[in-house]
């Protein structure tokens, strides 16, 4: 990571890099607290994205909706309170474990660029290679809670309806996907996962640069704190940039992960989208990402920013 810069030495040390100097296990814990309290309070919203999303029209097992108040009547309805929160574990588990492992991550290659000094502005392309770093690294770790999150979002049923092809939970799925499918069937939508890289790539760096160079017009350092409202606003502009330049991935990922469907691959999810459903085929379930991406992205990053500062002055006394 980062190997085309001058591997620094920690100040006071043998004068060889540690990289254990620079880990941080706030931000893990940090990331973790905001990601596992912005999906408790926002998964049916992503339940709904995945189920719009995955909607091509030529499927006959799938659920028609109209509109997002429509899809969520219509699921209540069907499938009652807890069908709004099918696949709500291994959000949970991997929305923690993701925003966890990536704040981590990134905070650590971040602190090695930086050398230890927090007040070091890196700019635009070393914020971007940080998070690109580091969300690569979060994707293998996590990409199959997300295929069991998935498809235990996308298991239909009516009342007094039967499951067909059910897992039973988190566990069951991981145990049942690697016995029919094998490690390959764990990383389902991993290629367009890769690209989604960008996604976390554009975002941090937006945000960042947009605190920075807040904090740069109000004559301030740059890691100086911010108040709720200003670390909501910067959270917000970020992912609504992020979100809106990348989605399409997003798309195919949930398209390669549904088991309803049988793509050949990556190329022949595009093509078959383009060719029956246009471009606004990739942008299917836009509308109800945004709604939910944006509320649970502020609630993630003014969680982690408050946790990770009290946890650190804390380690500090």
């Amino acid at each position: 990571m980062a190997t085309a810069l001058k591997s620094p030495k920690v100040p006071g040390g043998s004068g060889k890099f540690n990289w254990l100097a620079h880990v941080k296990y706030e931000h893990l814990m940090a990331g973790v607290s905001g990601g596992v309290t912005s999906t408790l309070l926002l998964h049916p919203l992503d339940l709904i994205k995945i189920r719009f999303a995955v909607n091509d029209g030529r499927t006959a097992a799938m659920p028609q909706y109209r509109g997002l108040t429509g899809a969520f009547l219509t699921i209540f309805r069907q499938e009652g309170f807890r069908g709004l929160y099918k696949g709500v574990t291994p959000n949970v588990w991997g929305s923690g474990s993701a925003w966890g492992f990536y704040f981590l991550f990134y905070n650590t290659i971040k602190t090695y660029i930086q050398d230890g000094n927090s007040a070091q502005p890196l700019g635009p392309t070393l914020h971007m290679l940080a998070a690109a770093e580091a969300g690569v690294l979060t994707l293998v770790m996590t990409n199959p809670i997300w295929v069991v999150k998935t498809r235990l979002c996308l298991q239909y049923t009516e009342p007094g309806q039967k499951v067909t092809k059910g897992y039973a939970g988190m566990v069951d799925g991981l145990k049942q996907i690697y016995r029919t499918e094998g490690v390959r069937g764990l990383y389902s939508g991993f290629v367009p996962g890769m690209f989604g890289v960008s996604h976390g790539a554009l975002q941090f760096m937006t945000y960042e640069e947009m605190k920075n160079r807040y904090n740069l017009n109000r004559k301030r350092p740059i890691d100086a704190r911010l108040t709720t409202v200003e670390y909501l606003t910067f959270a917000a502009v970020s992912k609504l940039i992020a979100a809106a330049a990348t989605y399409p991935y997003q798309v195919i990922r949930a398209r390669l992960q549904d088991h309803n469907h049988n793509y050949k691959g990556t190329w022949d999810c595009v093509k078959l989208t383009w060719r029956y459903e246009s471009w606004r085929g990739f942008y299917k379930g836009l509308g109800p990402n945004l709604i939910r991406v944006t509320p649970a992205t502020m609630v993630t990053f003014v969680t982690y920013e408050n946790v990770s500062r009290y946890l650190l002055d804390l380690n500090k006394t």
